[in-house]
């Protein structure tokens, strides 16, 4: 048992985060199983969504959710639904053109 105060607060931190993260992980595989089940464009699109929330939560690992996405987009990908796609549109960069600065004479 914590003995601090600090600890106690550390504790009790930790077991909500624990259960937060849980019922969002329960809400993934759940989600990953019915796109498994039926692949459509959308239930691909909030995949991949929810995957990134993973991210940004620190739940997942980068790596991990790169290698999920691209597993699940190989595996129903090949011209079944147009995943491939919608794949390749969201890793498209945005490409910033540069402007140039017009000198203005005085």
């Amino acid at each position: 048992m914590p003995i601090s105060r600090s600890a106690k607060k550390s504790l009790r931190k930790s077991v909500k985060n624990k259960k937060v993260n849980v019922t969002f992980k329960d809400k993934l595989k759940k989600l990953v199983k019915s796109y498994l089940v039926s692949p459509t464009a959308e239930s691909y699109k909030e995949v991949q969504s929810m995957l990134d929330q993973a991210k940004q939560k620190n739940i997942f690992h980068i790596n991990k959710v790169s290698r999920l996405k691209s597993r699940l987009n190989k595996k129903f990908g090949e011209g079944k639904t147009g995943v491939t796609t919608i794949a390749k549109q969201t890793a498209k960069k945005k490409t910033t053109k540069k402007v140039s600065k017009k000198t203005v004479k005085k």
